[in-house]
């Protein structure tokens, strides 16, 4: 684990007023509020920031997950070695410039070696990565990098559909825009007639 990975997750874990921290994220939220003009002490908001602490957390609560444990104990031998395929699982994260929430869905495949893993991992492990703050780009990378890692498969394909708020509700506001990432390792990126296969069975409606 890098210094970096190691000081997201320290922040993660830190609980308001522990030692290190001087101010919570609640504190912080209500100098945020006074700051754009607001008064954090009126009856709609006086709530409000640890209700954002609360929601921040669960939000981020990915940085506390382990791949490992996540799939562990879910393992299966089996002589199957053709396409898995788990669509239209929904994702909800946070994007890391502006902090505003990104969401579509995600499509995972891979191609057994021998063994399988339980079915409703998958969506799981999507979650972990997606709770966190992220990019497009790299959720996609995780996800298929930690399949192929834990799974060991002949090949795994990740395709996340998502739109962003950052260009919905600010910059360029384009309220129907969409953004799409690829990431194939193995058979997928080998192997053209596995990769349209999959393809394929994700535009299927």
């Amino acid at each position: 684990m890098t210094e970096k990975m190691k000081r997201t997750e320290e922040l993660a874990l830190a609980e308001p007023g522990s030692a290190g921290t001087s101010e919570s994220v609640a504190d912080l939220v209500r100098r945020i509020l006074r700051l754009i003009g607001e008064d954090p002490d009126r009856d709609g908001l006086r709530h409000t920031p640890e209700r954002f602490e609360k929601a921040l957390r669960y939000l981020t609560s990915g940085y506390l997950q382990d791949p490992e444990k996540v799939l562990n104990g879910a393992m299966f031998s089996t002589c199957y070695n053709q396409m898995v395929l788990v669509k239209d699982i929904e994702i909800y994260s946070m994007c890391e410039h502006h902090m505003l929430p990104f969401f579509g869905k995600c499509h995972v495949a891979y191609i057994p070696d021998k063994k399988v893993v339980g079915l409703s991992k998958i969506p799981r492990l999507v979650n972990m990565f997606a709770r966190r703050l992220q990019l497009q780009e790299r959720l996609t990378d995780q996800i298929a990098n930690g399949i192929q890692q834990k799974i060991a498969p002949l090949g795994v394909g990740v395709v996340i559909e998502a739109r962003h708020l950052c260009m919905v509700m600010r910059g360029v506001e384009k309220q129907s825009s969409q953004t799409i990432t690829s990431a194939m390792l193995g058979a997928f990126r080998e192997n053209v007639q596995t990769r349209e296969e999959f393809l394929s069975l994700i535009r299927e409606k």
